[in-house]
């Protein structure tokens, strides 16, 4: 059986917005989106799609930023191995099996349904972090612990002081990231 969840965000100042929606089906799941927002003073506008096994694990996103000409295309075997849109293999993405993406809450959902935390516990994962506007790929360790169970966790960079708690919905999709995003659909 699948499923189709439509949702929108607005950026916390409100100058910005995002129109996700994400088909969940039996063999995959996949997110298609377009983001129009500020940041840093930047106007920018970005669409992605990102495809995930029935498991969570990232399989394929693909990221452009509209109107610069920049793309970027990436592809997983679920286990941590990546290679870019040519084939080329990707060894500085060893070991990350969820992509994080600066400008879109969504991106918290990979790990949150990926993991299947219950209350009070914590996993710390690898991730592919993508940077916008820019399309800048590195890594970034996190963890994620669960607060309460399918309604809020917290988050942390651990290659940084970043933390916050968000609230999610029973989908595990960002309710309220506090002083980033809040869901308006």
């Amino acid at each position: 059986m699948s499923r189709k969840i439509i949702v929108r965000w607005h950026d916390w100042s409100g100058k910005g917005i995002e129109h996700l929606v994400l088909h969940e089906g039996p063999d995959e799941i996949v997110a298609d989106a377009a983001i129009l927002g500020t940041a840093e003073d930047e106007v920018f506008a970005a669409r992605y799609r990102i495809l995930c096994d029935e498991s969570w694990r990232v399989r394929k996103a693909e990221i452009a930023q509209i109107g610069g000409g920049d793309a970027l295309e990436l592809a997983s075997d679920g286990a941590g191995n990546w290679v870019g849109g040519s084939g080329t293999p990707m060894p500085q993405l060893a070991g990350a099996i969820d992509i994080d993406i600066s400008i879109t809450p969504f991106t918290n959902t990979l790990p949150i349904r990926r993991l299947h935390l219950q209350t009070g516990q914590s996993g710390e994962i690898l991730v592919v972090y993508v940077r916008l506007p820019g399309l800048t790929v590195t890594t970034d360790r996190q963890c994620y612990t669960c607060l309460e169970s399918d309604r809020r966790y917290r988050y942390e960079s651990l290659d940084s002081d970043f933390t916050r708690d968000i609230e999610v919905d029973r989908d595990g999709l960002v309710v309220i990231y506090p002083d980033l995003f809040r869901r308006v659909l």
